[in-house]
């Protein structure tokens, strides 16, 4: 059931090599780059959500509380996860639950809209099928899926937010799987970076990286569920 995506793409022991060879550029702290990205988000609200990302989830509500650390795509589960931890709870006690997302490492293609996916070849490069076309996926089909596409429509990322589940994107991530791609669209690593922060799902915050992210989810007092 857990598809690794850079099996064949890239070795996970070359992924965090790449991250180690990054610190540099990311200033050892990912804030400068990411600094540098929400400039060029022209959607006030995404810029804004990046903006305060360092005091990301912010305080959570819910009485029960979930963080799904979504480490892998493993055919779009952590989603099911969210979506199954949020199901025994009324949708209209937003008091009741709060769901955390971290999309990080192999799954953080799942923060990025349907024209990056299609200019950066995801679907292909990542072996990602696609659940209408079956064929390597040319759009986020877990980002307004076609109803009917998954296992439960609900699952969709536009329908848990719309329940109020809050999901963070690793910086990192970002910058080592955009410059990676970064040919596939014959731009440069710089440029593909910049595209890929700007294409990032409006309402998902990009974070300094996704295990800050699973740690600050637990330190708001989520209880934590492996995505992978």
């Amino acid at each position: 059931m857990n598809d690794h995506l850079l099996t064949t793409a890239t070795p996970r022991r070359s992924f965090l090599g790449r991250i180690a060879a990054g610190t540099a550029a990311l200033g050892l702290t990912a804030f400068t780059p990411l600094s540098a990205c929400a400039a060029e988000k022209t959607d006030s609200t995404a810029s804004d959500t990046t903006s305060k990302s360092t005091e990301w989830p912010h305080e959570l509500k819910g009485k029960h509380k979930q963080l799904v650390d979504a480490f892998a795509f493993n055919q779009g589960f952590p989603l099911a996860f969210a979506f199954t931890f949020l199901l025994p709870y009324p949708a209209t006690d937003a008091l009741a639950t709060s769901a955390v997302v971290v999309l990080r490492h192999e799954a953080f293609p799942l923060a990025l809209t349907d024209a990056i996916w299609a200019k950066y070849k995801i679907g292909k490069s990542f072996n990602i099928i696609d659940p209408v076309t079956k064929a390597p996926a040319v759009r986020n089909a877990f980002y307004h899926a076609t109803p009917g596409s998954l296992a439960v429509d609900d699952m969709a990322i536009d329908k848990l937010m719309a329940r109020g589940t809050i999901f963070g994107a690793c910086n990192v991530a970002l910058h080592i799987l955009s410059g990676k791609l970064a040919s596939n669209a014959g731009v440069t690593a710089d440029e593909a970076a910049k595209e890929w922060a700007a294409g990032v799902i409006p309402g998902i915050t990009v974070i300094p990286s996704g295990t800050w992210g699973v740690n600050r989810a637990q330190e708001a007092g989520c209880t934590y569920c492996a995505g992978g």
